[in-house]
């Protein structure tokens, strides 16, 4: 049995998309089955969350990488030390780094090669010399303008790992806890309107006028959020919906987003993690990156927001645009609307959807 690392140095979307490479990785390079391999997930503190949901793998590892992390930690040996060591001493053999359009592989292709790592597959614009064992490069062995989950995939792919018969490809988390004690028992749709950069939020009154219409509707309703955000979750859940601002770690909302009808949110992690469950998501997505490479993958989408507006691909934290047009001018009906479409289309499957347990 290989031991192999799949790094994917970033946050919980990014890692959770990175799902389909690391169990092509684990199930190893033989379609019909062999020797699959030991799998150490190489991520950010961020992404480390999600990691512990990916089918596949056996173990993780977060490092804070100084050319991902915000704030970066300062370079230095005792830094890149804690790495190598690492790697070393996990007796890895070989290496996948999976990486963004802007992102290189090169750096940390460097230092695994000095920890001793024998085979490197990534994907790189810029010449990779003795780096790496397998380089794809961008735009020439494949498109940049694909989901990301796929550009992952195939660059695992190109390591010569497949993914077993009957796999989809599509994503899937596991291990996430029974919260019916949490949210009831009776149907509901999940209003997450936090986002890592401002650039990405729905204003948050748009959000709250939501909620009202959509309990108008008959539907109730679940507002999730972290422990930085619970001002803004009781703002949006307002006196009638259920408020669980700062009281779900990632397991316990990939709980909540298992039973949830819908999921509303904007282009963050939450939005993959419903994905990966199957769960229909209401995306409320700023073109500040394309959707056809960020957008929910597998899962029944509906994308809210002026895919042409002019912060259009700035990769923008903050919006540069006065007045945020690219999602303020959507209006809390036409959300209803689409999560109206949604549940529509999973109950002309099913009479009622239904909780799903790992």
């Amino acid at each position: 049995m290989s031991r192999v690392l799949v790094a994917r140095l970033d946050g919980v979307g990014d890692v959770l998309l990175a799902g389909p490479a690391i169990r092509a990785v684990a199930h190893g390079r033989h379609p019909d089955g062999g020797t699959p391999n030991d799998v150490i997930v190489l991520c950010g503190p961020q992404g480390e969350p999600a990691a512990s949901l990916l089918p596949g793998v056996s173990e993780v590892y977060s490092w804070s990488c100084p050319w991902i992390v915000k704030p970066a930690p300062q370079v230095d040996a005792p830094h890149l030390d804690t790495l190598t060591s690492f790697v070393r001493d996990s007796r890895v053999t070989e290496a996948v780094i999976l990486t963004s359009f802007h992102q290189s592989p090169l750096p940390l292709a460097l230092l695994l090669r000095l920890a001793g790592v024998g085979r490197i597959t990534g994907a790189s614009v810029d010449y990779a010399g003795s780096l790496m064992d397998v380089r794809l490069r961008p735009g020439e062995d494949f498109p940049e303008d694909q989901p990301e989950a796929e550009r992952a995939l195939g660059i695992a792919q190109a390591a010569g790992f497949t993914l077993p018969r009957g796999d989809s490809g599509k994503l899937r988390v596991q291990d996430y806890p029974d919260v019916r004690d949490l949210v009831g028992e009776e149907p509901y749709v999940v209003v997450h309107p936090g986002a890592s950069a401002p650039s990405r939020a729905w204003p948050p009154l748009h959000h709250a006028a939501a909620v009202e219409l959509l309990e108008g509707a008959g539907h109730r309703v679940v507002v999730t959020g972290g422990p930085g955000e619970t001002a803004l979750t009781a703002t949006v859940a307002g006196p009638s919906a259920l408020d669980l601002g700062g009281r779900t770690d990632l397991k316990a909302l990939a709980g909540v987003l298992a039973g949830a009808e819908a999921l509303v949110t904007g282009n963050t992690g939450p939005a993959h993690l419903a994905a990966a469950l199957g769960t229909p998501v209401a995306c409320l997505f700023s073109p500040v990156v394309p959707a056809i490479r960020w957008a929910p993958y597998g899962a029944p989408l509906e994308i809210l927001g002026d895919q042409n507006a002019p912060c259009k691909l700035s990769r923008a934290t903050e919006c540069p645009v006065p007045g945020h047009p690219c999602l303020s001018t959507v209006a809390p009906e036409q959300l209803v609307d689409a999560v109206e479409r949604l549940i529509g289309g999973v109950s002309s499957l099913s009479t009622r959807r239904k909780v799903r347990h790992p």
